[in-house]
């Protein structure tokens, strides 16, 4: 609608939201959401913490929240306040570029012989727990002065909630603290407040941030050397966390020990607020699992069992009496499976070919169902008919094409690693 409106109405709509930025008023209404809560999949519905509260805003207040974002973050990229290593949400950048260096640090150490060794982060209720007055600071520390932290305290000041369950509305509640669910500019203020806490390590640990998700690592032939130089990073971390307003979950901070050694050696012992930080076999990393050994065998069987539940949607629309047609099953399993198939490639493409060749029976299903094929059809006929390449090839080119991303990104952390 607002994108519909005459151009007189959307010059009045400019006029309001310049004299809300030069006169530095925020409309009360603005300032209220409403929280409507999604079961998670799998969890108990009694429990309140099992659900995830969508916040639902003014669209008028989200469309200047957009252009003050922006400015914002235009300000930020240009002065390079942003660490390299945060990844999150940020434009020319995904969660791959925090994936490859953990993939490539671990190669790199089985090449060496090396212990490499990994901790992964919680931070509980990061959004809601983000220091209000922290964010103000900070911004003042980076020379932002003038109407944009005016207008970033009277967008955070006096956040009213209300929770929606079908047509039942409870009460209001004030957010005292954290920034507002569902806000465009949330995620840009949240990242400049959690940036710092990349610098508070020793310079033996890596350290890599995708928004919340943060995790250190440490490389050597030694392990009281691995042990020490991150249990230093850790009490680092806690600290700057405590100052700041943040805390770290000790329930759900993990360690992963990565190393093909055979002899007999222990992991270290690590420790966070006074408890032992425990260590597992493999770890779910921005939706990539990682095992000791990285054969990526868990991903990869986790993985083919998740396309063959999509599948399912194909067999059912794929019906000869009244099933959808050729081009619109073939955009369907691009939508539903290959997709899934697609993210993380880059990665998990470096496992063995015999773990790899688990997903070909699903790319050649499909590509059976999509264009009617006998189950005697040769394989490369389906790719021909269909017009698809083989997951070998698409992963190759996924892999150039981040490559070159990449290589057109100068402040890209792996820039110049790349090159050699």
């Amino acid at each position: 609608m607002i994108k519909h409106l005459s151009t007189e109405s959307q010059e009045n709509l400019l006029y309001l939201y310049n004299r809300i930025w030069k006169e530095h008023y925020f409309p009360t209404f603005w300032q209220q959401a409403t929280i409507i809560p999604l079961l998670k999949p799998g969890k108990d519905p009694t429990n309140p913490s099992n659900y995830r509260p969508i916040a639902l805003t003014c669209c008028l207040c989200k469309l200047l929240e957009k252009m003050i974002n922006c400015r914002l973050v235009y300000y930020l990229e240009t002065n390079n306040f942003i660490h390299p290593s945060q990844s999150g949400f940020r434009r020319g950048r995904s969660t791959v570029d925090n994936l490859l260096p953990l993939e490539t640090g671990i190669r790199l150490a089985f090449l060496e012989r090396k212990h490499f060794v990994a901790v992964f982060f919680d931070i509980e209720k990061a959004y809601d727990k983000t220091w209000r007055y922290g964010i103000l600071k900070d911004m003042y520390d980076i020379g932002l002065r003038g109407n944009l932290p005016n207008f970033i305290q009277n967008f955070l000041r006096l956040r009213k909630f209300r929770v929606k369950v079908e047509s039942e509305l409870s009460d209001f509640f004030i957010q005292e603290e954290g920034v507002p669910q569902g806000s465009v500019l949330s995620v840009a203020l949240f990242m400049l407040k959690i940036n710092n806490i990349l610098k508070q390590l020793p310079t033996s640990v890596k350290s890599f941030l995708y928004v919340d998700d943060l995790y250190i690592s440490c490389t050597g032939m030694h392990m009281n050397f691995i042990q020490r130089q991150l249990q230093i990073a850790i009490n680092s971390i806690t600290q700057w966390s405590n100052a700041n307003g943040f805390t770290i979950s000790t329930s759900k901070t993990t360690a992963v020990h990565f190393c093909r050694k055979r002899n007999l050696h222990f992991d270290p012992e690590l420790k966070l607020n006074g408890e032992m930080i425990p260590f597992q076999t493999e770890i779910r990393f921005l939706g990539v699992i990682f095992d000791k050994k990285l054969s990526f065998l868990p991903h990869v069987i986790q993985l083919r069992k998740k396309c063959e539940k999509s599948l399912n949607i194909l067999k059912v629309l794929s019906t000869t009496a009244w099933g959808a047609d050729k081009t619109s099953l073939l955009k369907i399993y691009k939508a539903t499976t290959l997709s899934k198939l697609d993210y993380g490639c880059v990665i998990y493409g470096s496992a063995r070919k015999s773990v790899l060749q688990k997903l070909d029976p699903v790319h050649h299903a499909a590509l059976r169902l999509i264009s009617g094929a006998f189950r005697t059809s040769p394989v490369k006929s389906l790719y021909v008919d269909c017009f698809e390449p083989s997951l070998k090839l698409r992963r190759q080119l996924l892999s150039l094409n981040y490559y070159f991303r990449i290589q057109s990104n100068v402040n890209h952390p792996f820039y110049d690693f790349v090159l050699f």
